[in-house]
């Protein structure tokens, strides 16, 4: 696999990390392409244009999109019925770019101009309170496509540094508690 190649690819998909394509998100898509084991057509968000520039950096011709990831549609955002919302916070993360604030118990909103409308947010909400509405905007340029991706992929790097910090955090906690309760099973002391 050319990674080269696969990071030229990457550059030019949406990354909405919506997982439409069948993969984990843009980054594997793109690896997949480049590695010849995935078709350029199977990226709904990227619209028509960014079909036909995968397949012309592949050196293939382009062909339209596989109807078995969707269909083209037009910008969209995520809104929250907040009448609804029960403040679980299963959304939160779900969100690859942090288009999602609240907290645990409390309402949640969505800030419009963060939502990359990836529909990620919608299936684990355990009460449907979150659908999916046109922007109202035109069809996106492929300059704006891109201008769009390079923010959405900086908001979804630190949505996975923050993560991996959370799980470091909760693995020392973790690790603090099992030598508190070895060092109290050792010398006989109950737990407080």
């Amino acid at each position: 696999m050319d990674a080269t190649l696969a990071e030229r690819l990457d550059a030019l998909l949406p990354q909405t990390q919506c997982t439409r394509c069948g993969y984990a998100g843009c980054r594997p898509y793109a690896t997949a392409m480049a590695a010849g084991e995935a078709a350029p057509n199977r990226c709904p968000p990227g619209g028509p244009s960014t079909l036909a520039n995968l397949a012309a950096t592949l050196g293939i011709t382009a062909t339209p999109l596989d109807p078995s990831c969707g269909e083209f549609l037009p910008p969209r955002v995520a809104v929250i019925d907040e009448s609804v919302c029960i403040g679980c916070a299963k959304c939160l993360p779900a969100c690859p770019v942090d288009a999602i604030v609240g907290a645990r118990k409390l309402l949640h909103t969505v800030i419009a101009t963060e939502c990359n409308g990836c529909e990620l947010c919608i299936a684990p909400c355990p009460v449907d309170c979150i659908r999916l509405e046109p922007t109202g905007a035109p069809p996106r340029s492929a300059e704006v496509l891109a201008r769009e991706a390079q923010h959405h992929r900086g908001r979804q790097q630190h949505h996975d540094r923050r993560r991996e910090q959370r799980e470091q955090q909760r693995a020392l906690a973790l690790d603090d508690r099992a030598a508190r309760w070895r060092a109290d099973q050792s010398t006989g002391v109950e737990p407080a």
